[in-house]
């Protein structure tokens, strides 16, 4: 069986493991928080088959830099959107998602939160192995 190789040349350190969210993900993430001053920013690793559980955006939405890997974005009741270094991914506020790595591949990305007052972040359910699974 191949290995699945380390990313090359990333952007920004890699940071810790993300224990303070690991309920929220299955698998194993990194974060390094590049900015908490004004705008939320958080440089996001995943390790190949790790993704967040479903999640809501309250008031303030969340933008996706794509930077390292190949990954996927899906809003509840669409189609799941490959991702790779340099898409955009813009989330409106109250949009159910997740995003996180494919099966063979890390993925990083950093996470911009979208100010906004009151805004808040709403946890929901795993992606089930099942619908995972079906992506390519």
């Amino acid at each position: 069986m191949n290995e699945i190789k380390q990313l090359d040349n990333e952007i920004f350190e890699r940071g810790n493991k993300n224990d303070a969210f690991k309920d929220y993900f299955v698998g194993q993430s990194y974060l390094n928080m590049l900015s908490m001053e004004g705008v939320s920013i958080g440089n996001v690793t995943f390790e190949p088959g790790c993704r967040n559980n479903w999640h809501i955006h309250h008031k303030g939405g969340q933008i996706l830099l794509v930077t390292g890997g190949r990954g996927y974005y899906q809003e509840w009741g669409k189609d799941a959107k490959e991702l790779f270094p340099g898409d955009v991914v813009n989330i409106p506020p109250e949009v159910k998602h997740w995003h996180g790595a494919a099966k063979d591949s890390w993925f990083v990305h950093l996470a911009v939160e979208v100010p906004a007052e009151g805004a808040s972040n709403e946890w929901l359910e795993a992606v089930s192995n099942e619908d995972y699974n079906k992506l390519k």
